[in-house]
């Protein structure tokens, strides 16, 4: 390629909705998701960037079925979809007096149903009362296509123990945090995951 990311990619928005659907359109106001987090119980981590024979893509379908993660998934693609470049969650968060992190993570779920995680990153959030911010939770960039028939997939979740340090959810600083505090954090309307399409190799819905 002669740059990178490619100057021919679109940013595309896909909505999420409390009903699991990720959509070209937001929705009508609606209730926000609700992602709880248990740092007794910290959702672990599946594959991904690190050094481990375990790492890189890997079956998500066991951490997506656990009471603690989110999915927004799009209907099935009527033809392959190209992603080259950074990708993000440019979600309205409203996480009350809790402190959590958002891990977001884009997955490729294929015509059986099978979750492969594709990109994925972190980030830490403190109180900020029950008035939704926007937050920005980057991606690692990616050069990604999407077959026909399978499915985009969103998935959030309060973290990926081992491979980040849990949040505690008191407060206290990582290193000599003592108390542990489960804690929740409100998706709402306008939340979407970003893509960079390459429309010249790409047809999409949106």
């Amino acid at each position: 390629m002669a740059d990178w990311p490619p100057a021919e990619a679109v940013a595309q928005r896909r909505y999420i909705a409390a009903d699991g659907t990720l959509s070209c359109e937001p929705g009508a106001a609606a209730a926000p998701a609700v992602l709880r987090y248990d740092p007794a119980d910290p959702t672990p981590s599946v594959g991904g960037a690190t050094l481990s024979p375990k790492a890189g893509p890997r079956d998500n379908t066991a951490l997506e079925a656990r009471d603690d993660v989110l999915t927004f998934t799009t209907p099935p693609l009527t033809e392959p979809l190209e992603v080259c470049g950074p990708v993000s969650a440019d979600l309205y968060a409203a996480t009350g007096t809790d402190h959590i992190d958002v891990f977001a993570r884009l997955c490729d779920v294929d015509e059986r149903g099978r979750s492969t995680n594709v990109c994925d990153g972190i980030l830490r959030l403190t109180p900020n009362g029950s008035t939704p911010a926007r937050i920005t939770v980057a991606l690692s960039p990616t050069a990604y296509r999407f077959g026909s028939g399978h499915r985009v997939r969103l998935q959030l979740s309060g973290g990926a123990h081992p491979r980040f340090a849990r949040n505690t959810g008191s407060g206290e600083p990582a290193h000599t945090a003592r108390e542990i505090v489960p804690t929740s954090v409100e998706f709402h309307p306008g939340s979407a995951l970003v893509l960079p399409v390459v429309p010249t190799r790409s047809r999409t819905d949106c």
